[in-house]
């Protein structure tokens, strides 16, 4: 592999020169495709930058990696199988495809199956599920079916009681369908939730709860031992992964919120970025660039966060969403290969929306001591019918703050002195509808598999994860000693 020394002498040219000394440097670091325009202009990127790190993802077999993801090859060395996500678009090793879409359709026939009424009156979905399993959907029902009028849908991940106390008292037991949501089907704090969305509707005398449930999992035979009827079971592929499993079964929410040709539309859209990071040169590869980007800022300048603002409320969810993706994907310390990494991988992913966050976080973004890429995402077309001064003023904010963070304005007090330099990209979309949006999470997911194939790790197991889970069951038991000031907490608790 390209020694990273060629990577950390790379010298950072002022923002203010590059556009200086480039007129036409905003086509050069713009992309569009896939009804999305993604402008690296203003970050420290050059056609060196990009050369160096093209040579560094030749080094690190990025093209052949890249296949064999598509190709459902193992690259999910740790637990020996492959990443089955492409798959379910369309995308990826012919029987992973063919397989997908037989589940898809299973998927679909129960859908018009509700639909039909076969299950009794339905106004409200009750989606239950953790992580993956419910970012994913939750994301997507935010963004594309709040006002779609087909069902009242609710996400409950939190095994925090008044998550479920806060959707009792919206939604009619006697009309509720459930969906459990868990790739093993043995999510203690999910099945915890079901159990007593359960005893709810019990309590308030619907006939037969467990006939309203529908599992969603890759462990067919656990929800089957949990006693849910086989025709209620929509399975998916073990190979996909939570974070990255919305486009299987554990999309079935947004699927019968959109209608089954909104969520068509979006698996499409998520191939078309599919086909977009499979055959584009590095140059003008929108994943590709933005993982550059990502590691000049955090090997390069040290950059420990990273910052998105959705300058639309539809994608007020998208920085959480993110956040799991890339860092419970990149967050390593070691290698594919088992050894230490040596560098830090993953940054911190945070965020929000505009125009709020300007009221918040904005502050130390433009004069902290920090230096801290931002990604700015807006949608061209607005989600409603109200003035236009509203999308006016909301875009015309997004623009102005990626200006400033570049710009500055020096001053005699240096209170009010910005130093500006600060690099921001902007993600712009189209519109907002199921195949932009597919479009967009692709693009998401195929960057964090270029930053995770340049620093030598791999981004799909999650093992980080278990420690705690098993300290939680360890204390839920009883019996087990921990240190004193867990064991003081237990006590006051009285846990």
């Amino acid at each position: 592999m390209l020694d990273w020394e060629a990577i950390s002498g790379l010298k950072m040219v002022s923002l203010e020169s590059l556009f200086l000394n480039d007129c036409e440097r905003t086509q050069r670091f713009s992309i569009d495709d896939c009804g999305i325009l993604f402008d690296f202009a203003k970050t420290h990127l050059t056609v060196e930058v990009v050369e160096t790190f093209g040579r560094l993802a030749q080094s690190a077999g990025l093209i052949a990696k890249r296949d064999a993801l598509f190709g459902g090859q193992i690259v999910n060395v740790t637990e020996g199988r492959a990443a089955g996500h492409c798959a379910e678009r369309g995308e990826g090793a012919a029987d992973s495809v063919a397989r997908a879409k037989t589940l898809h359709s299973r998927m679909r026939s129960l859908i018009e199956v509700i639909e039909a009424g076969g299950m009794g009156e339905i106004a409200h979905i009750l989606h239950i599920g953790i992580g993956g399993s419910a970012l994913g959907p939750q994301l997507l029902f935010d963004a594309l079916a709040r006002d779609a009028g087909r069902y009242d849908v609710a996400v409950v991940s939190n095994v925090d009681g008044a998550a479920l106390a806060e959707v009792f008292r919206r939604f009619d037991p006697h009309k509720t369908l459930i969906a459990v949501a868990s790739k093993t089907f043995t999510t203690s704090e999910t099945l915890l939730n079901a159990a007593s969305v359960l005893e709810w509707m019990t309590g308030a005398g619907v006939d037969d709860p467990l006939g309203r449930v529908i599992a969603l999992t890759a462990a067919p035979e656990k929800a089957l031992e949990w006693g849910i009827d086989e025709t209620r079971i929509l399975p998916f592929s073990e190979s996909v992964g939570g974070r990255y499993s919305l486009w299987s079964s554990i999309g079935f929410p947004a699927a019968i919120a959109l209608g089954w040709s909104g969520f068509e539309e979006l698996l499409e859209g998520a191939a078309e970025m599919d086909r977009h990071f499979r055959f584009r040169p590095v140059e003008a590869n929108a994943p590709v660039i933005a993982a550059f980007a990502d590691l000049y800022y955090t090997q390069v300048k040290q950059c420990e966060t990273r910052a998105i603002f959705a300058y639309d409320e539809r994608l007020r969810l998208l920085p959480s969403y993110l956040q799991q993706l890339e860092m419970e994907s990149n967050g390593k310390s070691v290698s594919a290969d088992g050894a230490r990494l040596g560098r830090h991988a993953a940054p911190v992913t945070w965020g929000g929306v505009g125009t709020d966050a300007q009221h918040a976080v904005f502050q130390l973004l433009h004069q902290g001591s920090h230096l801290i890429p931002v990604e700015f995402v807006a949608v061209i077309e607005p989600g409603h019918d109200l003035d236009e001064a509203h999308h006016q003023q909301l875009l015309g904010n997004c623009f102005a703050q990626g200006a400033a963070l570049m710009a500055g304005r020096p001053s005699d007090d240096l209170a009010r002195s910005y130093t500006g330099d600060r690099p921001s990209t902007t993600i712009l979309l189209d519109r907002l509808d199921p195949r932009t949006l597919g479009s967009l999470i692709a693009f998401y997911e195929a960057r964090t598999f270029v930053n995770a194939v340049l620093l030598g790790i791999n981004p799909f197991d999650q093992f980080g994860v278990e420690l705690g889970k098993q300290m939680a069951k360890a204390i839920d038991a009883g019996g087990v000693t921990f240190d004193a000031s867990t064991m003081a907490l237990i006590a006051r608790a009285g846990v």
